[in-house]
């Protein structure tokens, strides 16, 4: 697939070919034929030099399980251009290192008005960075045979100190290789932890819904439904229940396309434990032993030691 591709590129456009990638836009790619890693090695030492951090003390996780930063803060103001910069730094990152994708999307909610404390906890991630910064993401090329794509959603319940709202976060693999995530903070106010995990379960809904239409494009249609694990059974029953009642009929219609695609036979929520719930690491600070064992689980880990993913 790969050479045709380039074949028809070549009839449209003046074109050379380079061969195996293994250098784009601060992105190292080692290529092999069993598997592919990726890290940012030096683009991650760059930022440690910029913010002049290369000699920085180094930490166990990217965000204490303690902390809870407000927009009230009443702190000394930090630069804003010197935060941002920072913030903006670390958020390319997270295209290889979705381990600390959860702190980063924390601090990015204080760009217009940063104080000493958020400072100090994007520092945190430095020095987090400044102890793993040969970490990448590592994906294991498939057999030959079907392609699996199958997703993870979940979500904190009022996590934000500022409006009680929480954060969803979801991310989807090709049979074993991790290839998409997300973090972000939900746009209404989830009364309860089942509809905060529905909430979430769209989310990521809407992104399964799109990465199957784009792997029919590439010849790997999913013809089964794509499972998507969600550790709250509320919300499972939620999703299968087109009945409303009392503790779901506030819940806006935008949320309920879940329902319709089930019915559909093109995704599928299905309840897991949580400990086998990837996305836990999007959505609240872990203490070190359980955001170790979920970094390892996702598919982080150091080029030379792919054994530990």
């Amino acid at each position: 697939m790969i050479q045709e591709f380039k074949d028809e590129m070549k009839k449209m456009f003046e074109m050379s070919d380079l061969g195996m990638m293994n250098y784009f836009l601060g992105m190292e790619v080692m290529q092999s034929s069993n598997d592919i890693f990726t890290c940012q090695k030096k683009y991650a030492s760059d930022i440690l030099k910029r913010f002049k951090m290369e000699d920085c003390k180094p930490v166990g996780t990217p965000m204490t399980t303690s902390i809870k930063l407000s927009k009230d803060d009443e702190s000394e103001k930090v630069d804003e251009s010197l935060y941002r910069g920072l913030i903006g730094s670390l958020q390319y990152l997270t295209a290889s290192r979705p381990d600390i994708l959860f702190a980063v999307s924390i601090l990015s909610r204080f760009m217009h008005s940063p104080r000493e404390t958020h400072f100090i906890a994007a520092k945190r991630i430095l020095r987090y960075i400044k102890g793993t910064i040969d970490l990448g993401i590592f994906c294991p090329r498939s057999s030959e045979g079907a392609v699996e794509l199958r997703g993870y959603t979940d979500s904190d319940w009022g996590g934000c100190v500022d409006d009680s709202r929480s954060t969803s976060g979801y991310l989807f693999s090709l049979n074993s290789g991790v290839f998409t995530w997300s973090s972000k903070k939900q746009e209404t106010t989830a009364q309860s932890t089942a509809e905060a995990e529905y909430i979430a379960a769209a989310a990521a809904v809407n992104q399964a819904i799109w990465l199957r239409k784009m792997l029919k494009d590439l010849g790997h249609e999913q013809v089964e439904a794509t499972k998507i694990m969600c550790d709250n059974s509320s919300a499972v029953s939620i999703s299968k229940n087109p009945v409303f009642h009392g503790r779901t009929k506030h819940i806006k219609i935008k949320f309920h396309f879940i329902r319709e695609v089930q019915q559909s036979n093109e995704v599928m929520l299905i309840h897991c434990s949580s400990e086998e719930q990837l996305a836990d690491i999007f959505t609240k600070p872990l203490p070190k032993e359980r955001f170790e064992t979920l970094r390892q689980m996702i598919g982080i880990c150091r080029q030379n030691v792919k054994e530990e993913c």
